[in-house]
């Protein structure tokens, strides 16, 4: 961490640590001295290096200085290098000045290489080749020889001159890790003292009293080589004997910080805060706010940063969240020309529904984001927003994509999909303001296989005609092949169905899976697009596609859908891809509904731009499903809704759902011994991430769970809907994370879990075990509201970083707690009303 002095350092020794965390492998930075008033300089004249892989010297274009400059960085000499050798008297930190032009009238790039480590350095367009400009690299120096070279690397978009390089080296040994927070910028009374003994550095930072609240703050400023998640260490005493709070502020985003009572003013103790770092400079804030208790000394402040250009948080514990096909980039977290917008859960705003509330804004022609292929792909899959027509119809955009600089197909982008207004359930009247449901997804297969190391780069180029592109992320995969005809199974073209051919197949899709059913066979529908313009009916029958990439349902309008009517039938490896453009339940249809019968089982189905992905009605008994894509439905994700029994929904993919992403609804009967396990979530754009309303014997297990926008928490247990409960739910080892939401119509603060008895008590046993919430928007767990929860039972459930309390309620009855971990809370770490009765059992902390 590299923090901004009263007494600055010298410009040309200020430490940027995206390189130096590139180089030096450190995931941390630390507060060091300024350093002497001048740094050892060093001008390596680019000619007089060892060069190879065709860079040579030349001299056609004036304004260098020496004698020539280093070219042949050309398409043909990938791999070109000049290789230096740098002394440094002292181990510490420095940059390399690169000279350089670059005429090509956008940014390229060449990879820095000292010993081992390397960093690709992006130079921006000169204004021709006869004009130079100088770029500063940060770099950690060692003691000696420091081999350093400029290369025209795999990934690399290279063609451009460099004229020389200036290596500023550091004149003492400077200390990185190093966090003390005497170092920091400190304002409002805030002062470093050294009264009590135990703290590192020259001191520590007191002030943070009574007297200064409001005003006293310690400031710091942060570079971080990546986006993404990571942790801030802060070393406090507090003899106080009772926890005191604080507020760290990191990108315009402010978190709570309780630091428990330590034993005395001499006794230091350190707590982890969650943080979201963007790429560049971070400026952190540690604040005695009006809302803050204050009263501690504080002696470091470390920045834990990322340490991958993919690292958009921490990966999940295994078994947690589904197993999926594909590779998710973060645009965020790749190289971009253009603007990074976010962290903002602000309802209403784009940041609040891109993932991980961060996204890239292209507005000029020539932005770009681009990613480097981790695994071979295919094809991808785009989550973008494109903005709105006046009429609120939408527009139509392409996209450019390149792939190491070579040209991809066009990407063929639409914001038809998206843009809501207005109140519940929202229309399409820009008029009516609210907008809202901004993002969409795109999908494009290559034709060839991209090589994993392949930079893939998606670009607004002249003819790419949206006034903006904001990217969010990027899913790529191997699609495999087609698949074909298997055993027990008739082809629908021999039955009269052909797709492609602009055709309403509705009819013929109903006759040809009512023949194959009366001859003992499955239907198998061939890779192509069948328009469908109603329901295709299910009654005991197998149905299968080409694959997701291949065999499409095309809906029309607000229609077209599977429609169980009973029976055991098998639905799998299609997509079913809707043409809803606004919610009518009344009118739409979901992409599969309906009695599934005893046994079914949906797998490998994508379905997106329907009113609901899967609205299963009883008596379905026994219904797997699995391996689904779920994406930018108008209405839930999943709902099992009345006497389901015995379904499970497992190891899927759901995102961008209008309603609650995965539902259970006791609606007249009771949804039992069901289970949504082991699937991934994010983004519902109303409601929760996993929510039951009633029933008996159901469970919530091992779900990824992230971004709830509104009116939401991350898994509900609620009689808000439907039924009482009648027997045991149980939520166990889910990850809730930047879960909980503003439910606008009440003002009121949902937590990322939410145990809410509003129609009816919640008499019945609710578990809650193993759970994990990282980051919650307000409260971790809420208890409301103003009825009785009588058997909550809570056992490893941890708590790490909120917005609000740690464990809040307004209701009555009781629960008991087990092994519950409460840390970094913006308010008290329990706030509980309305004679709630915990009893506390082992292994509780923080509260």
């Amino acid at each position: 961490m590299s923090i901004h002095h009263a007494n600055p350092r010298p410009r040309n020794s200020a430490v940027t640590a995206a390189l130096l965390l590139a180089l030096t492998g450190a995931a941390s930075y630390g507060i060091a001295a300024p350093l002497p008033a001048h740094a050892a300089t060093a001008l390596l004249q680019a000619e007089t290096a060892t060069l190879t892989g065709g860079a040579r010297v030349e001299t056609e274009h004036s304004g260098y200085t020496g004698t020539g400059y280093v070219g042949g960085y050309t398409d043909a000499n990938r791999g070109a290098t000049a290789a230096y050798t740098v002394q440094s008297t002292h181990t510490g930190n420095g940059s390399v000045k690169i000279r350089y032009a670059n005429g090509n009238g956008a940014a390229k790039t060449l990879t820095l290489v000292r010993g081992t480590a390397s960093q690709q350095v992006t130079l921006p367009a000169t204004s021709g080749w006869t004009t130079w400009a100088t770029i500063d690299v940060p770099v950690a120096f060692t003691q000696g020889a420091n081999p350093l070279a400029l290369k025209f690397g795999a990934a690399d978009s290279g063609n451009v001159n460099v004229d020389s390089l200036t290596a500023v080296t550091p004149d003492t040994t400077t200390q990185p890790g190093s966090s003390e927070a005497e170092g920091a910028v400190l304002a409002g009374g805030a002062i470093v003292e050294n009264e009590h003994a135990g703290y590192t550095g020259t001191g520590y930072v007191g002030g943070l009293t009574d007297a200064n609240r409001g005003r006293a703050s310690l400031t710091t400023t942060v570079q971080s080589a990546y986006a993404g998640a990571g942790t801030v260490t802060v070393r406090y005493a507090n003899g106080n004997g009772a926890a005191k709070t604080l507020t760290l502020t990191a990108g315009g985003t402010a978190s709570g910080v309780n630091l428990p009572a330590t034993s005395g003013w001499t006794s230091w103790a350190t707590i982890d805060v969650p943080v979201t770092f963007t790429q560049g400079a971070n400026t952190l804030t540690l604040a005695f706010t009006n809302n803050d208790s204050g009263n501690v000394n504080i002696d470091s402040v470390k920045a834990n940063t990322p340490t991958t250009p993919t690292d958009p948080g921490p990966p999940a514990p295994s078994g947690v969240g589904a197993t999926l096909p594909f590779t998710t980039y973060e645009a965020e977290s790749g190289t971009f020309k253009g603007s990074s917008i976010g962290p903002d859960r602000t309802y209403l705003t784009v940041a609040s529904e891109a993932s991980g509330r961060k996204a890239v804004n292209l507005t000029q022609a020539g932005d770009y984001v681009e990613v480097k292929l981790t695994k071979p792909a295919n094809a991808i899959n785009l989550r973008y927003s494109l903005p709105n027509s006046g009429d609120g119809r939408g527009i139509d955009a392409t996209l450019s994509a390149y792939a190491d600089g070579t040209a991809l197909p066009d990407l063929q982008l639409t914001s038809r999909y998206a843009w809501v207004y207005g109140a519940y359930p929202y229309t399409n009247n820009p008029g009516e303001g609210q907008a809202h449901r901004f993002f969409d997804e795109s999908r494009a297969s290559f034709g060839r296989t991209l090589p994993a190391g392949t930079v893939l780069r998606l670009q607004k180029d002249t003819g790419d005609t949206a006034a903006s592109y904001t990217i969010d992320l990027i899913e790529a995969e191997e699609t495999g092949a087609a698949g074909t005809l298997p055993s027990g199974y008739v082809s629908a073209g021999t039955l009269g169905v052909t797709p492609n051919d602009n055709q309403d197949d509705t009819a013929a899709l109903n006759t040809a899976l009512n023949t194959a059913k009366s001859q003992g066979r499955g239907l198998f529908l061939p890779a192509g697009t069948y328009n469908i313009s109603d329901h295709v009916n299910l009654s005991g029958v197998k149905l299968r596609g080409a694959g997701v990439w291949y065999t499409v349902l095309r809906g029309t309008g607000l229609k077209g859908g599977l429609f169980g009517q009973g029976g055991t039938s098998t639905v799998e490896n299609l997509m079913i891809d809707g043409q809803n453009n606004v919610r009518d339940d009344a009118a739409g249809q979901a992409g599969v509904e309906g009695d599934f019968g005893t046994g079914s089982v949906i797998k490998n189905v994508w379905i997106q731009h329907t009113k609901v992905g899967l609205w299963i009605s009883a008596p379905t008994d026994g219904l797997k499903a699995s391996d689904l894509r779920i994406r930018n439905t108008f209405a839930d994700g999943v709902n099992l809704h009345g006497a389901v029994r015995n379904t499970v929904i497992s190891n899927s993919s759901l995102r961008g759902t209008g309603d609650d992403a995965l539902a259970m609804w006791s609606d007249g009967a009771a949804v039992t011994n069901s289970a949504f396990r082991n699937n991934t979530v994010q983004l519902p754009t109303l409601a929760n991430g996993a929510a039951v309303y009633g029933g008996s014997g159901n469970s919530v297990e091992n779900n990824l769970i992230s971004d709830t926008v509104v009116a939401a928490a991350g898994i509900t247990v609620s009689t808000r809907f439907g039924d009482p409960f009648s027997g045991t739910t149980t939520v166990s080892g889910n990850l809730l994370r930047r879960t909980g939401s503003m439910e606008v119509n009440w003002n009121s603060k949902l937590g990322a879990l939410w145990v809410y008895a509003d129609r009816y008590d919640i008499t019945q046993p609710v578990v809650l075990t193993n759970n994990t919430v990282e980051d919650s928007t307000y409260s971790g767990l809420v208890i409301s509201w103003q009825r009785v929860v009588s058997d909550l039972r809570v056992n490893g459930l941890t708590i790490n970083q909120t917005g609000l309390h740690g464990i809040e309620g307004n209701a009555a009855g009781s629960g008991s707690f087990s092994n519950t971990k409460v840390t970094s809370t913006a308010g008290a770490p329990l706030n509980m009303t309305g004679g709630f009765a915990i009893q506390r059992g082992t292994g509780n902390s923080g509260w």
